[in-house]
């Protein structure tokens, strides 16, 4: 018995100015991926590490954007942060994972954020 497959990813949209990276996918599922949980979350070796566990905890990053999003093949793409962050490679299955699990993990990294003592920062 194989594994199901992942859904396709069929469009991206980014809006800028809610800094929000919309992903759909060939299932009907439509995700609404903010620019600082994709950084934050980014499966770069920067921000995951090299071995098991929660990886870094990056902070500072409540206005993050994006610059560009590059096409890798037919299988992810890597988004260019205008905090200069430009080397995680989100593959499309990657991406349905952070839509399907966007709730569970953001609750985990705002603990995360408060066991650290750092204090999310307001609009500007």
């Amino acid at each position: 018995m194989s594994p199901p497959e992942t859904p396709r990813l069929t469009e991206l949209t980014l809006h800028r100015g809610s800094r929000v990276l919309e992903a759909r996918f060939d299932s009907g599922e439509v995700f609404a991926l903010p620019c600082e949980y994709l950084r934050v979350f980014s499966p770069s070796a920067e921000v995951r590490g090299h071995g098991a566990g929660p990886g870094l905890l990056v902070v500072g990053k409540e206005w993050v954007n994006l610059r560009a999003i590059e096409p890798t093949g037919h299988y992810a793409v890597r988004l260019v942060f205008d905090d200069g962050h430009d080397s995680g490679i989100y593959t499309f299955a990657q991406l349905h994972a952070l839509g399907k699990a966007r709730d569970a993990n953001w609750s985990a990294y705002l603990a995360r954020l408060a066991a650290a003592g750092y204090v999310r920062k307001s609009e500007p």
